[in-house]
């Protein structure tokens, strides 16, 4: 009897996996494709998967490989509605470009970046390269975002940036109206980058920062215009005023609140000037041996060179940019034999002479200036006769006169 019994239950469980068996069906992998997703569809789970098939855990889904699943009326139904839907959200090609991002490029497509990693097999933290192709969802309502995009891209063209001497990426990205991570997305920069004087960036160019840069150069000239006819004629009333004084031969009898010479009319602006370049030069020389940092303003008093100057005119109630190269832009052109205190000399300091500014001092007589020295980390003074600064002297301006 307990024969019979041992028999019928190895009948029975035969029986059984042969059935099991029977309801087995095959999967093949596409592209997109996860145990999650394959699971889901076919009313199973994950470690079952697994089981089925023998797959280690962590085990990468290669695409074309026939998986064994569980195959019921339910699952085929739900099959065929997916499959139906996997037509309708087909995929397409997109081409890699410069600034994009899996972010940007999912929310374009109204996707996730997990869903384009898995289309494209892509790790976590992997590079994008320009010029390739990824699978992205293609619908209807992406095209025409995509098409938005593109025509907003057009609006929003880029142009290239060279840096110079105490570019940052906050000051770049503040004169194009953009960000900063705008910039580092554009050219692939790390977070902690070093600026590289003379790399070419790309930047925004739009139509708006273009009208700004306009107004703000129209503006900057019509004031220069208007200050220098108004000194014009301030100085032009006083010296008829003392012409007048010595004709009538009653100069020296003029009230003693009054008394001037010729030379204080003629010259005044000068003597004005010369006033403030000694304001600016004892200023600079407070800092005398404080530390280099490039792209430092005074911030815990360090400095680099146009942060200097930038600093000891503003402390004056002066106005300058901030880099070097538009500071040797800015105010009047003094010629090197009409070198006064006070006065900013420019120099081009690149190895191979490249021929543009990018290093600026105070001149503070005597053939001498103060500036904040890469070379010597530390605000030092220099002669000017030394062969190195001498020779690639390019330029001086006066500011504040």
């Amino acid at each position: 009897m307990k024969r019979i019994s041992t028999l019928l239950l190895i009948f029975t469980l035969g029986a059984a996996s042969l059935n099991a068996a029977g309801r087995m069906g095959k999967h093949t992998i596409k592209s997109g494709d996860t145990l999650y997703d394959i699971a889901h569809y076919n009313h199973t789970t994950i470690e079952k998967l697994r089981k089925i098939n023998h797959l280690k855990k962590g085990e990468t889904l290669k695409i074309g490989k026939v998986l064994k699943v569980p195959s019921t009326s339910k699952s085929k139904k739900k099959s065929l509605k997916l499959a139906k839907k996997a037509k309708k959200t087909s995929t397409e090609n997109y081409k890699i470009n410069s600034g994009d991002s899996l972010y940007t490029i999912a929310h374009s497509r109204h996707t996730t970046i997990l869903k384009l990693r898995e289309l494209n097999h892509l790790k976590k933290g992997e590079v994008l390269k320009i010029g390739k192709v990824l699978k992205v969802p293609g619908t209807s309502k992406s095209k025409k975002k995509s098409l938005k995009l593109a025509k907003k891209a057009k609006k929003t063209s880029t142009e290239n940036y060279k840096i110079s001497s105490g570019d940052s990426l906050y000051s770049i990205a503040h004169s194009r109206h953009t960000t900063i991570l705008k910039l580092r997305e554009l050219n692939h920069l790390e977070k902690g980058e070093v600026l590289k004087i003379g790399k070419v960036l790309k930047v925004p160019s739009t139509s708006k920062s273009k009208k700004r840069s306009v107004k703000l150069a129209q503006k900057s000239q019509k004031h220069s215009v208007k200050t220098h006819k108004a000194s014009k004629k301030h100085t032009e009333k006083r010296l008829a005023k003392a012409l007048k004084g010595i004709k009538s031969k009653k100069i020296s009898h003029v009230k003693r609140s009054n008394k001037f010479a010729l030379s204080d009319i003629i010259f005044s602006k000068k003597n004005h000037a010369s006033t403030k370049g000694k304001k600016l030069i004892a200023l600079a020389k407070k800092k005398l041996g404080k530390r280099y940092v490039w792209g430092a303003t005074g911030q815990k008093n360090t400095f680099d060179c146009s942060g200097l100057t930038t600093y000891v005119c503003k402390k004056n109630g002066i106005k300058i940019p901030r880099r070097a190269i538009a500071q040797s832009k800015y105010g009047k052109y003094v010629s090197r034999k009409n070198l006064k205190p006070g006065d900013l000399i420019f120099f081009d300091t690149s190895k191979k002479h490249r021929g543009y500014v990018n290093h600026v001092g105070i001149y503070i007589g005597n053939n001498k200036f103060i500036h904040a020295s890469s070379a010597k980390k530390k605000v030092i003074i220099t002669s000017l006769s030394k062969p190195f600064y001498s020779q690639r002297y390019k330029i001086a301006r006066r500011v504040g006169s």
